[in-house]
């Protein structure tokens, strides 16, 4: 093995880590967005969960190399096009973010509902006043999941051909290479513990009185 390879390479393994997050990051921010208006409409009509929940759960069953062949043809993108790569990404963060977060809204309790209405909160001052921020640690235990998730499953659209940390499995493997392998295989550890603990550190930011609770 010659691991001279990695030094050799340095900047191509830093332009493929920074595409790999971008591919990472991108659809997780836009998948939380859409799950908290939806996780929130499961939450207050509960006769709809099954079917707002359960839908979207549905997404995760699709093969993402399946998704990623059939986004071009649903989209009129090109194969190539990395927004392939975001839309499939956003169907799975959805698929896992909206149970999450109508969850953590129902973990609040109601007696500290009652109390914010009947001080004069509005609905939606309940909700991003009150609800959301109560529901912080568990949406964000849900977000860890998503991260790591992520970042494994963008490694596979370098099978159609999109340029990001998975390309370094492809190469070592048509190559016959390890070395490329082995530093695909690290960089993407490194980056799910690195962004996992960022949004554990967010979590205790965001929640001070909850230092030693759920994350």
């Amino acid at each position: 093995m010659r691991f001279d390879w990695i030094a050799n390479n340095l900047d191509y393994l830093v332009e493929l880590t920074g595409m790999h997050l971008w591919l990472t990051l991108l659809p997780t921010v836009i998948g939380l967005l859409v799950s908290i208006p939806l996780g929130y409409l499961a939450f207050t009509l509960r006769r709809f969960y099954p079917l707002i929940v359960g839908g979207t759960s549905l997404f995760y069953t699709i093969p993402s190399l399946a998704l990623f062949i059939l986004l071009p043809k649903i989209l009129g993108t090109k194969v190539l096009d990395p927004l392939n790569v975001v839309v499939a990404l956003v169907f799975y963060t959805v698929a896992l973010l909206v149970r999450v977060v109508a969850d953590g809204l129902a973990s609040v309790p109601p007696e500290v509902v009652d109390a914010a209405r009947g001080v004069g909160f509005t609905r939606m001052q309940i909700l991003f006043k009150i609800q959301l921020p109560i529901a912080v640690p568990t949406i964000l235990s849900g977000l860890r999941v998503v991260v790591v998730s992520n970042i494994s499953i963008v490694t596979m659209a370098a099978v159609i051909g999109i340029t990001q940390l998975g390309t370094l499995f492809t190469m070592g493997f048509t190559r016959r290479l390890f070395v490329p392998i082995l530093a695909g295989l690290v960089i993407c550890l490194l980056l799910a513990l690195a962004l996992d603990r960022l949004l554990v550190l967010l979590g205790k930011v965001m929640t001070p009185w909850s230092r030693k609770g759920a994350l």
